[in-house]
Formats: structure tokens, C-alpha cells, sequence
């Protein structure tokens, strides 16, 4: 099975962490990794650079990720912590000269058209958002890049004049296995990369999907708060998951100030489970659980500040 990496570019929910006005331990905390961005991945698979939603920090996580490519961008839902930061992929139309290309379920597509009504129009805005909409279900699907696309050339006054290239350029794929689950009432997607998956906002997995899940190295899931929530899996709801899917690693995000802070929360959970935080990077080497001081000793790449 193909190996993939994942960093982690936003693990908070969807006010962030430190929350506005809060004055909270979490909020108030100096570690890093309490310092939460809203819930976003950066996937390399296949030779490929794939992006898991694109919220309001999106320009912020690209810029300190250093990330300056992308292949793909992948959308879980339609909530604006994962859509919002859309209209800054005008950045990458400008300086690869191509449109994005986006996944996301039908119903997904149609709340874009309304929120970004203007990157959809006949007549476009001179800079609007350029992107490629491709429609998706619980069903594996294949991303490509390379190959014969449109390329963008700006002439001022008028926008992007679309000609045709890459015509002999080698063809990649991918195949992305999608995970469907419930967000109270609202269908979701997770994503399966390889040994990684990737479950967020999420309340509920149906029974036929954890086949998709069986086999993984490391598994990301979702978890708001200790308790019942109505829409996400409470701190024990998402614990009972990562063990019943057996991954060797397992991860928390969507994390809020409601829970403790990292220290403090990942001496709390069993072994094989921590939280994840904004610029942990997978491919794991070493996993070392010190428990009177709730460290993991891992593999790392910090974003660039």
C-alpha cells in the first residue's frame, strides 16, 4: 500500500483556539500546540501535494507551511471553517497560471455557487477565483494531474484568456478512498490516503464504512469537548473509535478550549492516541509516550514562521 504524509496545518475548531475574548487556561496558554488554527491537512500521496479544506486561516497556514503547489484540494463539507479561505486560491491561479482543482460532494458545489457566486459567473470578475469543480460521493475516486490543461494568461483590464497546454506532459494519479459520516444531520467526507486516514467533523461513522478504515498506520479523528456533543465526537465517543479501528496511530483534532491543554490532555489518553497539533507531520519514526510529562517524542516539520 502506497505511503502517504500528512501535516497537520489546522487542528482547532471552528472559532479557533485561543477563542476571541476567552481568557481560559487553553486560551491563555503559551505552548504552541495550544494554539489551534481551523481544521485543515496537507496530504503528499503519490507525488502529489492535496489539501483537506480550505477555512478562513487558509491563506495563513499556506504561507507558514510554506506550501506554493497544489494539486488538489479536497472539501469535507460545506461549513464555512472549511470553505471560507477559498476566494485565496486566486493566489496559486496567478503564479502556476492554472486553475484549482476541487472535490467536493454536489450539494457542497451548489453552496459554493452561492457563496462565491462570483468565481462561478459567466462573465467573470478580472482576478476572481479560477477553479475545476469535481463532483464526488462515498465512492473511491482518482485525482490526476499532469497532462493537457488549461493555462491562464492575464491580460490586464479583461482577466484570464484560457489557452490550451501540457498537451505531452506525463499523466499522475491518485486513488482517494472517501469515508462517510454524519455531522449531526449533515453527510460528510473523510478521506483515506494510503496507511492515513483523515475523519473530521463528524458525530457518527456507519457501520459499513469501517472496512475502509481497517489496515491504517495512522488515523485522524474528531474531538470537540468531553461529553456528549450534537454534532462531533466527545474526547470519549472518539477514543472508543480509534480503538475499535486499531490504528498504530491515532490523533485528535477539531480539539476546542474545552478541553485541557495538551500536556494535559494527552496524559489522559491511552497509548497509541494523542492530540495532534497545527504543524505535526506524519510519517512517524519514533513514538515515545512519557506520561509525568504528557511529551511525544516524534518526527516533526514545523511550519516556517
Amino acid at each position: 500500500m502506497s505511503k502517504a504524509r500528512l501535516t497537520f496545518l489546522g487542528t482547532g475548531t471552528s472559532q479557533g483556539v485561543p477563542m476571541i475574548g476567552c481568557g481560559c487556561d487553553v486560551c491563555r496558554s503559551r505552548d504552541s500546540r495550544d494554539k489551534r488554527l481551523r481544521a485543515s491537512a496537507f496530504v503528499e500521496y503519490e507525488g502529489m501535494q492535496i489539501l483537506i479544506d480550505a477555512g478562513p486561516d487558509f491563506r495563513q497556514q499556506m504561507l507558514r507551511a510554506g506550501i506554493s503547489h497544489l494539486d488538489a484540494i479536497l472539501l469535507t463539507h460545506n461549513h464555512k471553517d472549511h470553505t471560507g479561505g477559498l476566494d485565496d486560491i486566486r493566489a496559486f491561479n496567478y503564479l502556476e497560471k492554472r486553475a484549482s482543482e476541487i472535490y467536493c460532494e454536489k450539494y457542497v458545489e451548489d453552496s459554493l455557487r452561492l457563496e462565491y457566486s462570483y468565481a462561478f459567473a459567466e462573465k467573470k470578475y478580472p482576478g476572481a477565483p479560477e477553479w475545476h469543480v469535481h463532483n464526488i460521493d462515498e465512492n473511491p475516486f482518482t485525482i490526476e494531474s499532469g497532462g493537457p490543461y488549461e493555462i491562464l494568461s492575464w491580460e490586464p483590464g479583461k482577466g484570464y484568456i484560457h489557452t490550451m497546454a501540457g498537451e505531452n506532459d506525463p499523466v499522475r494519479t491518485a486513488r482517494i478512498i472517501p469515508i462517510r459520516g454524519m455531522h449531526y444531520k449533515l453527510p460528510v467526507l473523510g478521506y483515506r490516503f494510503g496507511d492515513i486516514a483523515y475523519c473530521t467533523d463528524m458525530n457518527h461513522i456507519p457501520e459499513e464504512e469501517f472496512s475502509k478504515l481497517e489496515g491504517l498506520e495512522h488515523f485522524v479523528i474528531n474531538c470537540v469537548k468531553y461529553g456528549k456533543h450534537i454534532s462531533h465526537y466527545s474526547l470519549e465517543e472518539a477514543v472508543e473509535v480509534a480503538q475499535r479501528i486499531g490504528a498504530r496511530h491515532s490523533w485528535l483534532t477539531h480539539l476546542s478550549h474545552q478541553l485541557p491543554t495538551y500536556n494535559e490532555l494527552a496524559s489522559e489518553l491511552p497509548e497509541g492516541i494523542l492530540p495532534a497539533y497545527d504543524g505535526l507531520a506524519e510519517r512517524i519514526i519514533l513514538l515515545i509516550l512519557i506520561y509525568d510529562t504528557a511529551a511525544a517524542i516524534t518526527e516533526t516539520r514545523h511550519p516556517t514562521a
